[in-house]
């Protein structure tokens, strides 16, 4: 991989740019649009939001703004926990399209499995989001579909009722936090593995292990971390609000970790915390 706009491809085939550009606690307005910008400035092409975020109008701004083709960009979304169902889900994908402002989405994912409203039927409430997916992704709203935080009983339910498969997994993987279970699960179906905090929210930071290692390879420690999950064949979706970072956080294709210090990194178990369980959240 050399830049930012190399690609994997999707089980449909469908190609997504190999970095994306995070956007959880960017506040709406203008921080939204200015690093949503600032992002594809420095040559981002996946831009990443949720509703639950609180912004998909600057967000949407920030993308239009960017003086970059829409078809050049790929921009996931994520429907929340409350609006699961048939036709729940599909009144918040178009809430979130307006507040977007686009005309089609590249990717729109199921954010949890198992949400604290739909606890007790679940895996009902997934099937109907799913066909509304599905429904979506026919008409050509969509051009993927997948889920975030999905274990493997949760995709095994999904695949009882589903006839197209997801095509992506959105989860918490960096450093010490490698979720191998439901990692090899995914490669085994052929879903792609996208990971959301590759930083661990800040905390790898704070690891002096990990600092002695980016001192090692003269880089930073987000970019050794973001550089460690593509040679994990995951897809790092790295945040920040501010321009520098942004830039720098992009400079991760002039060096290359060695097998030893990736398989180093992967057994800091726990050092930026660790996954939620799914079916414990309380959202």
């Amino acid at each position: 991989m050399k830049s930012l706009v190399d690609t994997y491809v999707l089980a449909n085939g469908v190609k997504i740019p190999c970095v994306g550009f995070g956007t959880w606690q960017t506040p709406d307005g203008s921080v939204a649009v200015s690093s949503v910008k600032a992002a594809i400035g420095a040559g981002y092409r996946h831009i990443d939001t949720a509703a639950i975020y609180g912004n998909e109008d600057g967000v949407g701004k920030g993308i239009r703004e960017s003086g970059v083709a829409r078809s050049e960009l790929f921009v996931t979304t994520k429907l929340w926990n409350d609006e699961h169902g048939y036709e729940n889900t599909l009144r918040a994908f178009e809430a979130s399209m307006k507040r977007l402002g686009l005309d089609y989405l590249d990717l729109y994912l199921i954010h949890w499995p198992n949400p604290i409203k739909f606890r007790d039927r679940w895996q009902e409430a997934n099937a109907g989001t799913w066909k509304a997916f599905e429904e979506l992704y026919r008409a050509g709203r969509v051009r993927a579909i997948g889920v975030s935080n999905f274990r493997q009983r949760h995709l095994d339910e999904l695949y009882k009722t589903a006839s197209v498969a997801p095509m992506a997994n959105q989860i918490r993987l960096c450093p010490g936090d490698t979720q191998d279970a439901v990692v090899g699960y995914c490669r085994e179906k052929g879903i792609l593995l996208e990971a959301y905090s590759p930083l661990g929210v800040g905390e790898i930071f704070k690891v002096p292990k990990v600092k002695a290692l980016a001192e090692k390879y003269g880089k930073t420690v987000a970019q050794v971390c973001i550089r460690w999950s593509l040679q994990r064949g995951y897809l790092p979706l790295p945040k920040s609000v501010h321009a520098d970072r942004i830039a720098e956080n992009a400079g991760v294709f002039d060096f290359e970790l060695s097998d030893g210090d990736v398989e180093y990194l992967a057994g800091l178990t726990g050092c930026a915390g660790t996954a939620s369980d799914p079916d414990r959240t309380t959202f």
